[in-house]
């Protein structure tokens, strides 16, 4: 499908190429977090995972295509569904389900949950709504300080777009021109309410005013990549930020706790899932360019669901850490700080330095 431009005089190709090696590797990733987070799911409705728990499935073309042009030297920020985008920035599938069931396996160990996962170049999962905006423009900032040449993507969702904090991150942004893009991934819903119920413009791609602004397919996870190319050049060059917009869809409700069925039809759902889904939508291309065949991607897909099940397994006996150990690695430097208040008043729980800090 094609781009909308708003403030550019023009945009990513619409014909591209792909490889075999890269065809295939986008298909197993997308399969992946599809089949990751179907396992969340299942471990949610078992309670074995408590809390807040939200899905990325329907939405993975966004952040494969964005990983896929991703540089060394880039680094990204999101909302709290982020298991996906924490897979894809290195940290094992085993490490995203036992941190969503609370185990010392997990990548916090168990202390972050759903929406708190980190790895290199990966700042997060972030619970506060809109709040990772502001803090991915600072980390452009830095980018652009340290001048490593780098770009920081900075992902929120529709129901987020209307924040306040948003439009003085573009103002900062733009004024500074850091080399940060925003991305909307505009899956339909806010929570519970339509795009078109909470917003006033739903063209959010033109929403930044003075920053360039590109929609995207979101479900088109060759459109993604082409587009975050596109804005990663844009950023490179000195340009200042850009906003992406990808037009995407969740399968599943907002949270674990909304069944998402109040809202939609599931003929609705049904329909796009029949129509648009990007893992389908790729494997629709892979074999009719012949790519490859029916046969490797049965392998591929089988090799992905045994990995995720013997993930599972391991997520559910793995062990929780020791008590003394909750209080430790709050702090990245804890030059003075040998004590943690506690609950109970004037009990204080000793700080531990166990592990390495990220990103640091």
């Amino acid at each position: 499908r094609a781009f909308k431009l708003h403030n550019l005089e023009e945009g990513p190709a619409t014909q591209v190429s792909v490889t075999k090696e890269d065809a295939l590797k986008y298909y197993s990733q997308m399969y992946m977090i599809r089949r990751l987070e179907t396992a969340a799911g299942n471990l949610y409705k078992e309670k074995t995972i408590r809390g807040f728990c939200h899905l990325y499935s329907g939405q993975e073309a966004c952040a494969v295509g964005m990983r896929a042009a991703m540089r060394a030297e880039d680094s990204c920020i999101t909302a709290y569904r982020c298991h996906g985008w924490t897979y894809l920035m290195g940290v094992t599938v085993q490490g995203v389900l036992s941190e969503l069931t609370g185990r010392g396996g997990g990548c916090a160990k168990g202390k972050g949950g759903s929406m708190h996962m980190y790895a290199p170049q990966f700042y997060g999962g972030n619970g506060i709504v809109g709040a990772q905006v502001p803090l991915g423009a600072g980390i452009a900032l830095a980018a652009q300080y340290n001048g490593t040449k780098g770009a920081c993507i900075a992902l929120y969702g529709d129901g987020a777009a209307n924040q306040g904090q948003i439009f003085e991150a573009y103002n900062m942004a733009y004024l500074w021109k850091l080399p940060c893009i925003f991305v909307c991934e505009n899956n339909g819903y806010a929570m519970g309410t339509s795009a078109n119920r909470g917003s006033s413009n739903v063209n959010f791609y033109t929403r930044a005013d003075y920053v360039p602004g590109l929609w995207v397919d979101g479900m088109d996870v060759l459109a993604v990549r082409e587009a975050t190319r596109f804005a990663l050049e844009h950023c490179s060059s000195g340009k200042g930020p850009i906003l992406l917009e990808t037009a995407t869809y969740r399968y599943s409700g907002h949270s674990m706790s909304d069944p998402g069925t109040s809202y939609r039809s599931r003929d609705e759902i049904a329909e796009v899932r029949q129509t648009r889904d990007p893992i389908t939508s790729l494997r629709e291309k892979i074999l009719s360019t012949e790519l490859a065949s029916v046969e490797e991607l049965k392998e591929i897909e089988g090799k992905i669901r045994a990995e995720v099940d013997t993930a599972t397994k391991v997520a559910k006996t793995d062990k929780e850490i020791s008590v003394d150990e909750l209080t430790a690695d709050i702090y990245a430097n804890p030059q003075n700080l040998t004590s943690v208040r506690n609950t109970i008043p004037l009990a204080e729980l000793q700080h531990k330095r166990l592990g390495t800090a990220v990103n640091m």
